[in-house]
Order: C-alpha cells, then structure tokens, then sequence
C-alpha cells in the first residue's frame, strides 16, 4: 500500500506531520493493506474570521483498491491528529462496507 501525503499552503508540511499520518493511516488500514494499492491523504486548515474556528482543520483521504472505484471521506476537527484519525476511521469502515458487499455477492 502506497500512500502519498499532502497539505495546502496553511499547513506546515514537515516530515514528522507526514511520518504520524502515514503511521495512522497504515494503522487504521492494515487489515486492508493487500486490498488497497494506494491512499492518498491531503490535509488543510480552512481560514475562518470567525471567533469560533473549531472544526478549521480538515483531512481528505482517497483508497483505490484493485479493481474497485476510488473511495474518499473527508473529516473536520478542531486539531490535525483529530482529523486524520476520523477521516481514517471513516475510510475504514467504507472500505469494509465495501469489501462486505463484495463478498455478499459472490
């Protein structure tokens, strides 16, 4: 399973961010790892004028599993980790939605 990391210009991209997601993501996926080629995980921080800015951390993930369509989820948080976690979580469980339709057919 490849994954690919990204964020927008509000977000610092360091390594370690990249190395953490990374972590999670394999964390969240491992019982899908021979299922899944690809993920690709981008993260970004919506701008708000609003003195309430909680939920402006946002993470987008996308699975391409062999032979199946791309599944995406997003999740807003108030933090970044809170917003990998759920998104992954969210992947998780549509990817096993998935592959229980899949295997319900045959």
């Amino acid at each position: 399973m490849h994954i690919e990391f990204s964020t927008d210009r509000n977000i610092d991209g360091k390594e370690r961010l990249a190395d953490h997601v990374k972590g999670v993501v394999k964390h969240a996926l491992s019982r899908f790892t021979d299922k899944i080629t690809r993920v690709e995980v981008h993260v970004g921080e919506e701008i708000s004028k609003k003195a309430d800015s909680s939920g402006d951390k946002r993470c987008m993930m996308e699975a391409r599993l062999e032979g199946r369509k791309p599944i995406a989820v997003s999740d807003h948080a108030s933090t970044l980790d809170q917003a990998v976690k759920g998104a992954a979580k969210k992947l998780a469980t549509s990817i096993e939605t998935q592959l229980g339709r899949l295997n319900d057919t045959h």
